[in-house]
């Protein structure tokens, strides 16, 4: 029987049902953008299912039509600082470093399998948190776009790292550099999700997947897993920092602050390099 979690937010949504915990990013207007009572609820929950022996796989998706659209643009430009508020540059950098390390960073080191689900748009730190896991479906409708550039940030959640690592240093700096959107098509035949179906079939497709994972070796999985990761160049938590400290220096910036006043107005961002 469906067990359903208290998160302590109506912006995370957490069900338990068969060994699959299924965690749903819950802003549906927002088209899932992150906000401080999500990622905290997240945090915590990832933290709670390292250890929960009931918990076997662990799908991550978003409500609605869309997976996350990563930081909440609109916030940024309604505070006029997207990274740092009544901290300090320090506190800040640090902040966003446990932030990283506790949820795509988590995803990442799980001893568990990781799966996200994409009915929709996952972008930004969305699309990072999307690669971080173990394997990705899309619906046929699904995009994918780091779209950091749009915003005057540099990119944060270890999406440069885990890009980098599925498609190769030259394609991922096309992808941040330009921000163009990946259409699900073009994300299978670039390795960024294993799976594309119906936007109806994505539900069904993904619990198959998540049943298939929940029943299998979980004692090997867990090996196989630190020797899959351990096989991988390069250290994540090095790269969760850099991405951290650079993010947050980015939000200082005159060009973030006229990209998050862009986005609002509906316009094409004027960039000063400053």
């Amino acid at each position: 029987m469906a067990q359903d979690i208290d998160t302590g937010t109506q912006d995370l949504l957490a069900t338990l049902d068969t060994g699959v915990l299924t965690l749903t990013l819950n802003r549906p207007d927002a088209r899932n953008a992150m906000s401080k009572a999500m990622n905290q609820a997240l945090q915590e929950q990832l933290a709670a299912a390292e250890f929960n022996h009931d918990v076997k796989c662990i799908v991550l998706t978003g409500a609605g039509k869309g997976f996350c659209a990563g930081g909440d643009v609109k916030g940024m430009a309604a505070s006029g600082d997207g990274t740092v508020g009544a901290q300090t540059i320090d506190q800040a950098i640090h902040r966003q470093r446990v932030n990283q390390r506790a949820t795509a960073g988590k995803l990442f080191k799980m001893p568990k399998p990781t799966l996200a689900a994409l009915p929709g748009a996952a972008a930004g730190a969305g699309l990072a948190l999307a690669l971080a896991c173990d394997l990705r479906i899309m619906a046929s409708s699904a995009i994918m776009t780091t779209a950091f550039a749009k915003v005057g940030f540099s990119g944060d959640y270890g999406g440069t790292y885990f890009l980098t690592q599925l498609v190769g240093s030259a394609k991922a700096r096309e992808m941040y550099y330009l921000s163009d959107r990946i259409g699900a098509d073009e994300a299978l035949r670039l390795g960024l999700t294993n799976w594309v179906c119906a936007p109806e079939d994505l539900a069904a497709k993904t619990r198959e997947i998540a049943l298939r994972l929940a029943n299998g070796p979980s004692v090997a999985y867990r090996y196989m897993k630190e020797n899959l990761n351990r096989a991988m160049a390069g250290d994540v938590d090095d790269c969760l920092d850099l991405e951290a400290t650079h993010h947050i220096h980015c939000g200082q910036t005159e060009d973030h602050r006229e990209a998050t006043k862009a986005f609002v107005e509906k316009r094409e961002p004027v960039f000063k390099g400053r």
